[in-house]
């Protein structure tokens, strides 16, 4: 499970490589201490956290604040603590919602299947566990194709959707073949081994999701019936191609693509990332005719 983990970062890591030396240094700090600093609340705030019974398993989950709803879903490997950067921005305007997906951290699921699909329907029963009808929804990474296929599955789930480094198929259309060789290894040796422990047993989950999934046909996108906001990065380990296709097959949508940008969108750009979701899910979507264009 350690390398797992540690092999996600290194992906994250690598998606920061467009930024200078002293930036990136900063950030690592940063994170480092939001991970071990025992004053750090997000992920283990006993105040506002807790566990529910959801489709066979106890879902942990985080609330915090006041308002109209807005559920955030973290990515491969992650857990609520991803989002240090967006739960003190969003708490202050919105009531959040952030779980532990399933079979990922406090999350635990000792089941041996794993899908999306199991993720989004997670979320909908955590929604309707909690009474809430409908939500704004942010998602990164794999939290990104769970929100897609939360907005595909449960529509009247999701008011507002904006996702960032999310796709749709595991292959080369949408990744690049230098992430596939540097994941695939790692996935063929868990899949090789005869006797895995439990922290093996989720590792080789989370790695067949990784490697795997999802399988979203075009034609499901446009079953979306809420706005959308598509994100990526121009040097995202989503193609910045694949990130413009899903975008071209929602009918409501905006597309954000960040500038010297790699896949870690809400982490270094979180100020312009907080805003620009905030923006999108207060302000009313807007239908480009054709005269509008020139605007």
């Amino acid at each position: 499970m350690k390398r797992l983990l540690l092999l996600i970062s290194y992906i994250l890591i690598c998606s920061m490589k467009a930024f200078p030396q002293e930036d990136m240094d900063k950030l690592e700090q940063e994170m480092k201490k939001m991970m071990t600093d025992p004053k750090t609340i997000y992920g283990k705030n006993d105040k506002v956290g807790r566990y529910y019974n959801i489709r066979g398993f106890r879902m942990y989950a985080e609330i915090y604040g006041q308002g109209q709803p807005v559920l955030i879903i973290h990515g491969n490997g992650g857990s609520i603590a991803n989002f240090f950067k967006q739960i003190p921005y969003f708490s202050k305007k919105y009531k959040v919602i952030i779980a532990d997906s399933r079979a990922q951290g406090k999350s635990a699921d000792p089941g041996d299947s794993l899908t999306y699909e199991m993720m989004a329907d997670d979320y909908a029963a955590l929604l309707d566990t909690l009474k809430i009808d409908a939500a704004n929804v942010i998602g990164w990474s794999d939290g990104g194709i769970n929100g897609l296929l939360l907005a595909i599955r449960h529509p009247a789930k999701v008011n507002k959707l904006a996702i960032t480094g999310a796709n749709l198929r595991p292959d080369s259309t949408a990744v690049p073949q230098a992430i596939w060789d540097m994941v695939t290894p790692a996935y063929n040796e868990l899949k090789n081994k005869v006797n895995k422990n439990a922290g093996e047993k989720t590792g080789f989950k989370l790695l067949s999701l990784l490697t795997q999934q999802p399988h979203i046909p075009l034609t499901d996108l446009q079953k979306i019936q809420c706005p959308a906001l598509v994100i990526g990065g121009d040097h995202d380990v989503i193609k910045e191609e694949h990130t413009m296709e899903i975008f071209k097959h929602i009918y409501n949508a905006y597309l954000w693509i960040l500038p010297n940008s790699g896949h870690s969108t809400p982490v270094l750009y979180a100020d312009e990332f907080n805003k620009k979701v905030d923006e999108f899910f207060r302000e009313p979507y807007r239908v480009f005719k054709t005269a509008q264009r020139f605007f």
